[in-house]
This record gives C-alpha cells, sequence and structure tokens, in this order.
C-alpha cells in the first residue's frame, strides 16, 4: 500500500518540525559550552563535537520527502542520502565515546587531560568509519539497481533496491554499538556497586572529588565519626571516581564518613570547596538517559526496516510517521542530555559552596576565595 499525497504531506511536516527542534538542540549545545564554564566537561566536550555531526544530520532530515520527490539522481537527493548514511551512524559512535571515556575513568583512572587527548582520536576514527562508506556510496550504481543512494517514501538514503547492504551496513552495525554501550554501562555499574558496598555507603552518599593541591588533615582526636580518606600520589594517575563528566585535572581523593556526627575542624583543616560529589542517584542518570534516547530514535526505524525487508509493498502510514518523528530528533535529545547533566552539576557546585560559606560562618573563620 503506497501512501497518499496527504500522508506524505504529513509525514514531511512531522520530519521538518523534528528537524527543527534537533538544530534549536545542537545551537543550545554549542552555546552554552562556549559561555558557560559549567558546561565544559570531557563528556560536555564529546556531546559539543557530536552537535556539529547531529547540525548536518539535521539538515539531510529536514530536506524530508523532497529528496525522493526529487529522483534518485539528483544532487538533492544524493546529499540527502549521503548525509542519513554518516551521521545517525556517527551520533551512536559519539555515544559509544562517552561510555568509553566513563569506563577509562572508573577502571583506569584516568583524568580530564587524560581524556582530552582521547578526542581527536575520537574524531579522527568515527569520521573514517562514518565518512568513508558514505562517501564511497557517491560512486556506486548499476544499471539493473541504480544509484545506492535512492528514495524510500519519506526521504532519500540506500534505496530498497539495495536492501540488503542497508541492513548489513546500517543497520547491525547501530545494533551492535548500542549493545557495547550497555555492556560498558552494566560494567560500570557493578563496579559502582562494589565501592559502595566497599564503603558502605547508602544511596544518599556521595564519592567526593577534589582538585585541592594540599592534603587534608585529620579530625580531632574528639571526633568518634569513622571516616576514611584515601588520597592520591600526586605523581600518578588519580584515585577512582565514577563518573568521567566531573573529574578534575589535579589531585583526588575518595572520602567515606560513615554515621558521624558533627566534625571539629581548625582554620588549618578547611580549604574552599573545590570538591565535586556525585550520588549513586545521579550516576543512574546518565547511562538512563543515553539509553532512552538510544531506543527512542532507533527502535522504530529498526523496525519499519525490517517489515520492509520481508514486506517490500507493504508501507505502514504511522510507523513512517513515527520513523520520520523519532528519527530526526538526533539533536533535541543530546540537547536535552547536555543541558539536564551541565544543570546539575552547576546545582550540585551551588550547594557546596552554599553548605561551605554556612559551616564557615558558624565557626567563625576567615578564608580567601
Amino acid at each position: 500500500m503506497k501512501l497518499t499525497d496527504e500522508q506524505l504531506d504529513m509525514v514531511g511536516i512531522a520530519g521538518r518540525v523534528t528537524s527543527v527542534l534537533s538544530i534549536l538542540g545542537s545551537f543550545v549545545i554549542i552555546g552554552a559550552f562556549c559561555l558557560s564554564r559549567y558546561f565544559r566537561s570531557p563528556i560536555h566536550r564529546i556531546i559539543f563535537f557530536n552537535a556539529f555531526y547531529n547540525l548536518i544530520d539535521s539538515a539531510g532530515t529536514m530536506i524530508s520527502v523532497s529528496g525522493p520527490a526529487a529522483g534518485d539522481t539528483s544532487s538533492l537527493c544524493q546529499f540527502q542520502g549521503f548525509a542519513l548514511q554518516m551521521f545517525p551512524l556517527a551520533d551512536v559512535l559519539w555515544t559509544l565515546a562517552m561510555s568509553l571515556d566513563t569506563y577509562l575513568v572508573v577502571f583506569h583512572h584516568f583524568d580530564a587531560h587524560s581524556l582530552q587527548k582521547l578526542e581527536i582520536k575520537y574524531l579522527g576514527v568515527i569520521s573514517a568509519l562514518t565518512g568513508i562508506p558514505a562517501i564511497v556510496f557517491l560512486f556506486i550504481r548499476t544499471p539493473a539497481r541504480g544509484p545506492i543512494y535512492g528514495g524510500e517514501t519519506i526521504w532519500c538514503s540506500i534505496s530498497p533496491r539495495w536492501m540488503l547492504v542497508r541492513i548489513v551496513l546500517y543497520y547491525v552495525p547501530v545494533w551492535i554499538v548500542i549493545s557495547i554501550v550497555v555492556i560498558i554501562y552494566f560494567l560500570i555499574g557493578i563496579e559502582i556497586s562494589r565501592l559502595r558496598d566497599e564503603f558502605k555507603l547508602t544511596e544518599d552518599d556521595h564519592i567526593a572529588l577534589t582538585s585541592q593541591s594540599t592534603s587534608i588533615r585529620p579530625f580531632d582526636n574528639n571526633d568518634s565519626s569513622v571516616t576514611t580518606i584515601v588520597e592520591s600520589d600526586m605523581n600518578h594517575k588519580p584515585a577512582l571516581v565514577p563518573e568521567a563528566h566531573i573529574i578534575s585535572q589535579s589531585s583526588l581523593e575518595r572520602t567515606s564518613t560513615l554515621r558521624q556526627p558533627a566534625r571539629h575542624f581548625t582554620p588549618a583543616d578547611h580549604s574552599p570547596p573545590t570538591q565535586r560529589r556525585m550520588s549513586f542517584k545521579q550516576y543512574i542518570l546518565m547511562p538512563s538517559l543515553f539509553f532512552l534516547a538510544l531506543l527512542a530514535t532507533w527502535v522504530t526505524p529498526t523496525i519499519n526496516r525490517v517489515s520492509l525487508f520481508i514486506s517490500p509493498n507493504n508501507h505502514s502510514y504511522p510507523l513512517l510517521l513515527a520513523v520520520s518523528a523519532l528519527g530526526s530528533l538526533r539533536g533535541f535529545w543530546n540537547g536535552i542530555i547536555f543541558i539536564t547533566m551541565g544543570m546539575k552539576g552547576w546545582k550540585r557546585r551551588a550547594i557546596e559552596r552554599k553548605n561551605f560559606k554556612k559551616q564557615v560562618d558558624e565557626k567563625g573563620y576567615s578564608i580567601n576565595h
């Protein structure tokens, strides 16, 4: 069953509206990264790089049904096919890069500087893996099947006449990468749970991270609390922390206090509130958002592709409408995640500064900020 002209118009409107949302999301990412220091963590940097890929992706989805209408051999259709082959795959690979950053922090103690040195490698590998096939496909065509890029109702991508190529070189890699991302976060979750059990932390407790260059002195002997302080060697990589996007570039300390009463500080013990903390609930947020965004983006197109592979002439209007709308939202989802992570970090640090100032005022200390 083919779609009517009215149905095609609705598919085109849905795709263009969500493409606009994605474009706005990408500009929000770029603007926030450039204007605010609260959006400069390693994970934010990766989303920032990906925003430029998302912009070209959104340009492709914005063309929508105009691509197939222009004809398979038209420049518009070929550009759209190239854009929708390269940049959606790049988006998934950038998500993999984010999970790798978190893995390297948790299991190999990478700091922010070490993670930033990987960014040029991420750029090169992701651009090569997605760009080379997408460019090569522009030059492949046969008399029997025509060009690889061609119209498929809602936009131009790998033509239905090259269906097997589309599945093997597009959907299979996407779901392999998504599976790897899920496995990585699962392993990280196990390690985080082990840390929580090791230090007897509740869900509301935090693993602390500090950028102080001086060590913290022990508390007074009158303090009956049970405290564990693990300090890193300044000449080595920092101590273990559970999330890449809050890491600092100098010494790290992991502190866990169990059922402790009020602490007794001396002025020398206090220092500015440079510690950054992350609760286990906050840790769950980041991978959950990425996972939900991936599912929202890729489940519907995959179902549609499998359906068309089984029944090539059976076009479901509701399914194609969903594919057009959800498949154009990659930049929008990334913008939501980017802002959510940044605002949580900003609020957390604001609360820490407020609490620190309150403690200082109560003790009557004089501290230069």
